[in-house]
């Protein structure tokens, strides 16, 4: 049998690997930032730039997308070619991709930070910006299945399967939660509207953590840790099952994010059941990767790498059993909108990616550097102050999300709320945001030292750009053993099949929620009092949108006695037909809006933009003074009326080029509301335009306003 010698690309592994420590390092500054900013708000220097509510996504997409996206495709890139036995497809395709990855990053912190924002979590960047990045995955796609199809190896590892899976998931949510109407080159509005744009948003959401954050680590588990244990994987016929499980499972799990909203009670089921069922297969993953090691355990005390990567499954372990938990409606009830989420994701960030990550740096950096790592003290001492770190990061926002849930819920004796005003429950949770600091701070260090040791070994050694290996071609004749088979053996060996049946597997849970939404009415009954947004009422929308106001504030009451007490009636789904997009948020830092409509004079939130402590004293919300001098965009009124029009929203046949006729007489009338009380502005700003939104929030119906199931 002939032997074919090649080389692999290991250049821009160490790219990838390069880019993720600067990003990570990057992302956890702006993260501590947004911390420190809840215990000092003075932190946020009363600039647009750099408040908290524009950060805060600055930070999620730079953990997310730049530092687990390019550790994910540092140790794809690394691994795929060794299970291959093949270099990579192009490495053309490899450079558009580190670069074109790089500039999208680059992008989104500037867009963000300037307000440019579709308010979506974890899918925050507008229309150009989404586009590029379905163009540089494809790059990634071909780079992946063009290696894939070149092999020198018949059958697929566990790990191919994952990164298999991670690519045709991502690429179907991003298509489908990025469907949009451009109004601008930097503006546009979801072609979803309120209960269905939740639904997509959410589907998207928490299948983006599962399929960005999960099963492309996992893949890289299934490698990496039998690599650095030098043992076999515990079980393949558990890889087998935990894969398939959770794949299949995981597309469904989306509604347990909007328990107890207007979402239809059956999708809100179905996302309770299978969040519920995804224990088996998440956990099967855990033990099977902790199995991995048995015998080796002896060698775990003394390797800092196998000691990230233990704690990193546990906590994908940890994480995993808290998310059907949390699902579960009796404990939604107390930790939605709640710190407790954040410790929860932040449990997954920090320990299952962060740390699996830091582990195959110190893997990876000294064999294609050929050398060895410069220090082994200080990557141990590395693990243990990033693991204290993670403890005094989460543990404090447990107490403080059940803090905040007992509060919001609790009645005196004679039933009243014993916390009716909100902030008293915010002020009451300010020592463990302080708490948290240090232990982010501890973990940042931890990184810190990382950089350090890491840079010292690339110093130490040379970088094998183009390491040789050697490898039988794969023979088209193939005798299959008895082994080989079994369904499962054959379907290793055919990449397209695999990825025709992955496709399948994906695509069944999100339609079955998806389609009955959109297309039988009774889901969403209308709502005959709610009307269309004003144009001003519009403008306002999209400035609340731009400055993050969602960050921190809901526009969804609940149906509990707690909640109508203290905001009003619950919130209805026809409410948001014209909601594009929703914006029911996921994190309460401030009271619910959405009845807010008529509970303060416009003055009052006037003040409260300039000034939130002269309104509420002790508020840890920052001014938005720029809001009293930044003109709207009245040339932009008709192209946003047209664009609502097209996503079926009913203004009148020319309604667009009337429309800011409307917009001045409403703003007329706020103008000298505000001089009445002293206050003298410009009709024209934003200021204006977002009080006519607030103001309107809530009023279209009333307690025993009639629904009727026509759209």
């Amino acid at each position: 049998m002939a032997v074919e010698t090649f080389h692999y690309d290991n250049k821009i592994v160490r790219n990838f690997g390069v880019a993720a420590s600067f990003w990570g390092l990057i992302g956890m500054i702006v993260g501590l930032l947004a911390a420190l900013q809840l215990v000092f708000p003075s932190l946020n220097f009363n600039l647009s730039y750099t408040t908290f509510s524009h950060i805060r996504p600055i930070h999620t997409n730079a953990v997310i997308f730049a530092f687990v996206g390019n550790g994910m495709f540092m140790a794809i890139y690394y691994s795929l070619q060794r299970l291959c036995k093949a270099r990579l497809f192009s490495d053309l395709l490899s450079k558009l991709h580190f670069w074109g990855w790089q500039l999208i990053i680059v992008a989104a912190a500037v867009s963000l930070a300037m307000g440019y924002t579709t308010s979506k979590e974890y899918a925050e960047l507008e229309w150009p910006i989404d586009i590029a990045i379905a163009v540089v995955w494809i790059f990634f796609g071909l780079n992946l299945f063009g290696t894939i199809f070149k092999r020198r190896e018949r059958h697929m590892y566990v790990a191919l399967w994952f990164y298999i899976a991670t690519w045709v998931t991502v690429t179907v949510l991003h298509v489908v939660n990025s469907i949009e109407i451009p109004v601008s080159l930097m503006k546009s509005y979801s072609m979803y509207a309120g209960v269905q744009d939740a639904l997509v948003q959410w589907w998207y959401g928490h299948n983006a953590v599962a399929f960005f954050l999960t099963t492309p680590y996992l893949g890289m588990m299934y490698y990496f840790l039998p690599k650095a244990a030098n043992r076999p994987v515990f079980s393949y016929r558990l890889s087998i099952l935990h894969f398939w499980a959770l794949i299949f499972l995981y597309i469904w799990a989306g509604p347990h994010h909007l328990l107890y909203s207007a979402l239809p009670d059956w999708a809100q089921t179905l996302g309770i059941v299978f969040s519920i069922m995804l224990l088996a297969p998440s956990w099967g993953g855990m033990l099977n990767g902790l199995l991995t090691l048995r015998g080796a355990w002896d060698k775990v005390r003394d390797d800092a790498v196998l000691k990230f990567m233990v704690v990193a499954v546990t906590a994908y372990g940890m994480a995993t059993f808290e998310g059907p938990m949390l699902s579960i409606k009796s404990v939604n009830a107390l930790s939605h909108f709640t710190d407790w989420t954040i410790a929860h994701v932040h449990v997954g960030a920090l320990g299952w990616n962060g740390f699996l990550t830091f582990g195959i740096l110190y893997w990876l950096i000294p064999r294609i550097y050929n050398t060895k790592l410069y220090s082994h003290k200080l990557a141990n001492f590395h693990f243990w102050i990033g693991f204290l770190g993670i403890l005094i990061y989460a543990l404090p926002l447990y107490f403080a999300g059940i803090t905040q849930g007992l509060m919001w819920k609790e009645f005196t004796a004679d039933g009243f709320l014993r916390y009716p005003n909100f902030l008293e429950t915010v002020l009451q949770i300010i020592p463990m945001y302080g708490i948290r600091i240090v232990g982010g701070s501890l973990y940042l260090t931890g990184v810190i030292l990382m950089l350090f040791n890491l840079r010292k070994t690339m110093k130490s050694g040379s970088l094998v750009a183009d390491e040789e290996a050697q490898a039988p071609a794969l023979e088209k004749a193939f005798n299959p053993t008895a082994d080989d088979q079994t369904a499962h053996r054959w379907l290793e060996r055919k990449p397209v099949q695999f990825l025709i049946l992955t496709t399948v597997a994906i695509i069944i849970g999100g339609a079955a929620e998806m389609i009955p939404t959109w297309l039988v009415d009774s889901n969403i009954p209308t709502i005959a009092s709610v009307k269309p947004y004003t144009p001003l009422e519009l403008q306002g929308r999209d400035v609340y949108i731009a400055e993050g106001c969602n960050n921190c504030h809901s526009q969804m009451i609940r149906p509990f006695r707690s909640e109508t007490e203290r905001y009003g009636e619950y919130s209805k789904a026809g409410e948001f037909v014209y909601d594009h997009p929703f914006l029911w948020g996921s994190k309460r830092t401030g009271p619910d809006l959405h009845r807010v409509g008529g509970k303060y004079p416009d003055a009052w939130h006037y003040r409260h933009m300039e000034d939130p402590t002269s309104m509420s004293p002790g508020s840890i919300m920052p001014s938005y003074t720029w809001l009293i001098t930044n003109r709207i965009d009245l040339e932009s009124t008709p192209a946003k009326i047209r664009a609502m029009q097209s996503l079926g929203v009913p203004y009148p046949k020319d309604y667009a080029d009337k429309a800011n006729q409307d917009l001045s007489k409403q703003a007329e009338g706020i103008v000298n509301r505000l001089k009445e009380s002293g206050i003298s502005v410009n009709a024209e700003t934003e200021i204006i335009a977002l009080i006519a939104y607030l103001q309107r929030l809530g009023t279209d119906i009333r307690a025993d306003s009639p629904q009727t199931s026509g759209k």
